[in-house]
């Protein structure tokens, strides 16, 4: 089996990335980095003896992206599992004055990624198998002044990834959506914050998992889908006076 890994740089794309290549799987590591990507490669191929290939790639470059899933099936045979891992929180504050620094949010984290899912939706359901796993926030389950043009993008994937895995329902590609909430990666580094933060290991192996025994969306951690429960249930005119 081949897995292709997207944003493979990223704390839980490499513990993903080590969780099937510890069960065997060829793995195929994309990333704007492909120096970094190599080096991850030949780390795997060492400890768990594996073939795995290191790939360079442009969320934003569209028009590239079926010629990169051909490169990438070429490079390690056909894609088993696909993760979707790469995102941008960006400046927030930022964002919100500068369209341009928007746009770009938007477009790696909705835009890149709704790209390459098609490509790989047409890839895989070309074969009648596959599974698609993609990387998406608590963040998107409900705007919020703080984050809302992450958040938004966000949601407007975790939207796409519904609609896509109805789509492919009856063409034997599975679509699976994680949202995640604080997990120790850089967008989370240094943020001050009551809730507990998950380890990247401990997410890959929720992940795997849950693309192994067919769920639709994993809130990781667990907790966070009650605690999203709440907040959506807040009703508007006393949601935009909090802080959050």
């Amino acid at each position: 089996m081949a897995v292709l890994i997207l944003g493979s740089t990223s704390p839980i794309a490499r513990a993903v990335a080590d969780q099937y290549a510890a069960r065997g799987h060829s793995i195929c590591l994309a990333a704007r980095d492909v120096n970094e990507a190599q080096r991850i490669a030949s780390d795997l191929e060492i400890r768990h003896q594996v073939e795995a290939k290191a790939l360079a790639f442009d969320a934003r470059d569209f028009d590239s992206h079926p010629d990169f899933i051909e490169q990438a099936r070429q490079s390690v045979g056909p894609i088993d599992v696909a993760l979707v891992a790469f995102g941008a929180m960006g400046d927030q504050e930022l964002s919100q004055r500068d369209f341009e620094k928007a746009r770009q949010v938007i477009e790696v984290n909705y835009t890149g990624a709704a790209s390459l899912c098609e490509a790989l939706a047409e890839e895989m359901t070309h074969r009648g198998q596959g599974t698609i796993i993609g990387i998406t926030s608590v963040a998107g389950d409900r705007g919020r002044a703080s984050n809302y043009i992450y958040g938004s993008a966000k949601g407007a994937f975790t939207l796409y990834l519904q609609g896509l895995r109805n789509r492919l329902a009856d063409e034997g590609v599975h679509v699976l959506t994680v949202k995640l909430g604080f997990v120790d990666t850089r967008m989370t580094f240094g943020m001050d914050t009551a809730i507990p933060v998950a380890a990247p290991d401990a997410a890959a192996r929720a992940i795997v998992d849950a693309a192994g025994q067919g769920t639709e969306v994993l809130y990781y951690p667990r907790f966070w889908r009650g605690i999203m429960a709440v907040i959506k249930s807040i009703p508007e005119r006393f949601f935009k006076h909090l802080s959050l």
